[in-house]
């Protein structure tokens, strides 16, 4: 099984980073020198994805104009002997082919990734959310790829999650497969804390069947009036069977000023290239009040 083509949805507004995303979209925030989006789109080529769909809004044109090449500041770099810089910004470019469609409204993931249903065709493929970055080698994405071979397409990237939170997200109920993979066997979108029967919540990676796009097609608006996409997997569950993989790496929030700040820091004291520099940022904060 051969899978070719990845779903980003990007056309979300931001709440959570207002002001700066009135202007500057949040997908494009840096953790370091990267935005987030180029994180999610490394992890795709990495998996040997080549066809990148990223769903986006009116508004938010810097995105689509991330990835394509730059000749003018490509020949400057260059003019200027500064080849690590142009090696970086050749690297955004040709990470994989990427192409856009518009959601004209804000209804919902599950509206979202319906809206890329011309672009994907009759084929399984994979959706990607850009602001759940997990740090891992091989990627989240390279291994759910590894159990799809296996079962077929219809694979959600799990993770558990305090049960204090566990109503913020999609949850899974399942029975055990093997090590970190359970066949499942209920989901409910964001169940309260005293209905919920696992706190095994589905982040933003998943790999799905075409099948999934006649669901969305059936799937009614639920909370905010959005269309979920837990829901149609609710509907295709009848017909199909999903599994929840619990994926090695470490998961950072980049939907929240905490969560990219976090990820910034940890990035940072990673690299060895920022490590010495991040070190001592850290220890010359001193005692924080």
């Amino acid at each position: 099984m051969q899978i070719r083509k990845a779903v980003i949805p990007a056309a979300g507004m931001g709440t959570r980073f207002l002001p700066i995303t009135k202007s500057v979209p949040k997908e494009l925030l840096p953790i370091l020198d990267k935005p987030m989006l180029q994180y999610v789109v490394e992890e795709v080529a990495e998996a040997g994805i080549e066809q990148v769909i990223i769903v986006t809004a009116p508004g938010k044109e810097s995105i689509a104009s991330y990835f394509q090449t730059q000749p003018a500041l490509e020949q400057h770099l260059l003019d200027t002997g500064a080849t690590e810089l142009l090696e970086k910004v050749r690297h955004a470019s040709n990470l994989a082919q990427v192409s856009y469609v518009i959601q004209d409204e804000p209804l919902g993931l599950g509206h979202a990734v319906l809206t890329a249903r011309e672009s994907v065709g009759n084929e399984p493929f994979v959706v990607v959310l850009p602001d759940d970055i997990i740090a891992h080698a091989p990627g989240a994405l390279s291994q759910m790829l590894e159990v799809a071979e296996r079962y077929g397409p219809g694979v959600l990237a799990v993770e558990p999650v305090p049960w204090e939170v566990v109503q913020n997200y999609g949850v899974v109920e399942g029975s055990p497969v093997e090590e970190r993979l359970q066949r499942v066997t209920r989901l409910v979108e964001k169940p309260p804390r005293q209905e919920a029967r696992s706190n095994l919540a589905i982040v933003g990676r998943y790999v799905l069947p075409p099948e999934i796009f006649d669901c969305l097609e059936r799937t009614p608006a639920g909370a905010k009036d959005e269309i979920q996409l837990t829901d149609a997997l609710v509907l295709l569950l009848e017909s199909h069977d999903l599994y929840a993989y619990e994926f090695k790496g470490t998961r950072y929030d980049g939907g929240s000023p905490m969560g990219l700040l976090r990820a910034s820091l940890e990035f940072a004291l990673a690299r060895p290239d920022t490590r010495a520099a991040a070190k001592a940022l850290i220890a010359g904060l001193g005692e924080v009040d």
